[in-house]
């Protein structure tokens, strides 16, 4: 029989025990440690899932465009497929370990795209305590995959009007014009587009030396209706002398208040004509060197690269100003064809693009002799005065004034020393230090026009 004092002890203890909340506690910290362990590593394996997963859709991107540009030049769908595997084993070397990868590149739309398929798993230690073991790198749903759309057979979905200013001097002749012939025919066939249909890609071909040729039908909306010739009158040694000089096809800079703009032909701003002291009129460069105005006739423009061939002084000058005449709307009284004249600045989804290719420093600039109604007539001459100053300084003000007008400039150097002057002037006529390509022999002159031509025809990266 409990006393009171027996009865009193045990009813104090029961209430202490039912008081006592160490237990609860123990059994929630516990609760509470496995979410923040299971948060904590959830974070850990998501870091390393997201950092898989960009490296994985960077890779796949490089793959498809690689993949693209190699089936854009070489049509090999094989040779894409492998590019494509290539680059993005290349590019996967550093991504953490996965458990699997069935990542793979294909051709499709006809030849016109290269895509990714496939996925990629990488492990959760953490989070496989909850029963989640592995997660896909990729969206199942496919928004995750690459794919490249090219301009084969197709368009760029922008019309593309071009002027290629080549370099025919003498100092280019024999492995040197051989090389450009490759590498301008290369750009042609990238750059015109089998259909025509939406959006047109035309380029213009301005061969120049010393002079610059033009088509005859041309010749007096550019220059007007000089002389056939010119008589000089001079002193020599105390008797008066005439010199005739016979007027040539080949044509100059212009003079005066329009030198550096591209404003319309017209009396006072005619080009000047090139004349010279031989009755049959010969002048730099040969006949087979006529500008050729924008065209998207690709195998009409690979046979005039094909037919050029070298000669005389480098009046750099020339060919970028016909460069710009080329694509201006001002100079389209030239080309009786609309299919040869260029479209207004400014039309939607057009762009204007002039690539200038010289391997030698601008030694020729013109000094006029005469004025008469009919504009200006001139002569060569390598150094000494000159009405619009050097071939150099006439070269980059014409730069400056085409930027300006809203083309787009890519210039490319030909075995040009560093820090020379031509070296220089092609730098400053670049609308920027990506569009001023460099080459030293024959590939990196191919590459250079590649990568131009690569950039212009678009290629889309889409998903």
């Amino acid at each position: 029989m409990l006393n009171l004092s027996q009865a009193s002890l045990r009813t104090k203890r029961a209430k202490s025990f039912l008081r006592n909340s160490d237990g609860e506690v123990a059994i929630l910290f516990g609760v509470m440690a496995i979410a923040l362990f299971l948060t904590i590593g959830g974070a850990v394996d998501y870091g390393r899932w997201l950092h898989a997963r960009n490296q994985t859709i960077a890779a796949m991107d490089s793959a498809v465009l690689a993949a693209g540009r190699s089936l854009q030049i070489d049509g090999d769908a094989n040779a894409a497929v492998a590019a494509a595997q290539a680059y993005y084993t290349e590019n996967i070397t550093n991504r953490l370990p996965v458990n699997s990868d069935s990542i793979a590149f294909s051709v499709t739309d006809d030849g016109l795209a290269v895509e990714a398929t496939g996925n990629a798993t990488i492990s959760t230690p953490f989070l496989s305590i909850a029963h989640i073991d592995e997660l896909n790198i990729l969206d199942a749903a496919g928004a995750d995959y690459s794919k490249s759309e090219i301009a084969i057979g197709g368009n760029a979905g922008v019309n593309l009007e071009i002027s290629m200013m080549l370099d025919v001097t003498g100092s280019m002749n024999g492995d040197r014009i051989a090389a450009l012939k490759v590498a301008a025919k290369d750009l042609i066939d990238i750059v015109v587009w089998d259909d025509q249909s939406e959006y047109q890609s035309r380029i213009a071909l301005v061969p120049f030396s010393e002079g610059v040729r033009l088509p005859s039908s041309a010749l007096s909306a550019a220059r007007g209706n000089p002389a056939s010739t010119y008589n000089y009158t001079y002193w020599s040694w105390g008797t008066l002398r005439t010199r005739t000089y016979y007027r040539t096809d080949c044509i100059a800079e212009r003079v005066g208040a329009d030198n550096y703009t591209d404003a319309a032909p017209g009396s006072g701003s005619f080009v000047t004509t090139v004349y010279t002291r031989y009755s049959s009129g010969s002048c730099n460069p040969n006949s087979s060197a006529v500008i050729q105005p924008l065209s998207n006739d690709k195998d009409a423009l690979k046979s005039i690269v094909d037919g050029l061939t070298t000669n005389g002084g480098t009046a750099g000058q020339l060919g970028t100003a016909w460069s710009w005449y080329t694509l201006s709307p001002n100079w389209n009284s030239l080309w009786s064809s609309s299919d040869n004249q260029a479209v207004a600045y400014g039309t939607a989804e057009t762009q204007k693009i002039a690539i200038l290719m010289t391997d030698g420093e601008y030694n020729r600039q013109y000094s006029s002799l005469n004025i008469d109604s009919n504009g200006v007539i001139g002569i060569s001459g390598s150094s000494g005065s000159a009405d619009n100053g050097s071939s150099t300084n006439q070269a980059r003000s014409l730069c400056t004034e085409m930027k300006t007008a809203g083309i787009t400039v890519y210039t490319v150097g030909f075995g040009l020393s560093s820090g020379s002057a031509a070296a220089t002037t092609m730098a400053q006529c670049a609308t920027d230090s990506s569009k001023a390509f460099s080459a030293d022999d024959a590939e990196e002159l191919k590459q250079s026009f590649r990568a131009i031509a690569l950039e212009l025809s678009k290629l889309r990266l889409s998903s």
